[in-house]
């Protein structure tokens, strides 16, 4: 399955005619019924379908996505696109998190390897705490780095998850670019991180890894 234009995405996502989640490995757009028309000439689903009104129809497409382990691109569209996009976050416990893709001055990236995936330093916002500021203190806390200069913002991804309590939860995680001298690396152990790495982006996809879907076509669209 193709990933979703980067460029149509950020356009969509920017004029909010578009909210886009992995559920697992399977990506879900809701969007409102004109924006539904565009997307189609550029992209093909494995399903489509117009949303009802009812919240149980969300909930069969959002259990047939945490139970298929094959990928699938889904498709929902609804004229209410306002009153869509809050019924399906009504499902949901949302928590808010931001993180940093970080480079060197030689294009290599910051990787962690935890909980058997591949991923990019994150977590929670505290109280008190702007997003900029929770970014660069996860990215400094989970590898240890320091010298860490914030160069712009990148985008949001979101994905589902089951929280300690197993409800369902989505994970709203900000992303700013990050540049900072190749330095030793210290992985957060208490958070599960058991390596941290620099890689340039082309070694990182040179080989099959286990990354989760969100943050790999997030690192494969940013152009360093």
């Amino acid at each position: 399955m193709e990933p979703f234009l980067s460029h149509l995405a950020a356009e969509t996502d920017q004029g909010r005619q578009m909210y886009e989640i992995y559920v697992n490995a399977s990506e879900l757009i809701l969007c409102p019924t004109y924006t539904a028309t565009d997307l189609l000439r550029f992209y093909n689903f494995d399903l489509i379908a117009v949303y009802s009104g009812k919240k149980k129809f969300l909930l069969n497409y959002i259990d047939m996505l945490e139970k298929n382990p094959n990928p699938k691109a889904i498709l929902i569209h609804c004229e209410d696109y306002e009153g869509l996009k809050r019924d399906f976050k009504s499902l949901f416990i949302e928590v808010v998190a931001s993180g940093g893709l970080v480079i060197t001055p030689q294009k290599e990236i910051l990787f962690i390897y935890r909980r058997k995936h591949w991923d990019l330093p994150k977590g929670k916002i505290e109280a008190g705490e702007t997003k900029k500021q929770a970014a660069i203190r996860e990215v400094m806390e989970e590898t240890g780095i320091d010298n860490v200069n914030l160069i712009k913002k990148l985008g949001v991804t979101r994905h589902t998850f089951r929280n300690g309590g197993n409800k369902r939860a989505i994970k709203k995680a900000y992303w700013y670019l990050m540049e900072t001298h190749k330095q030793k690396l210290i992985p957060q152990t208490s958070e599960y991180i058991e390596v941290a790495k620099w890689m340039t982006k082309e070694k990182f996809f040179t080989k099959k890894r286990d990354v989760y879907r969100n943050i790999y076509e997030f690192v494969k669209k940013i152009e360093l």
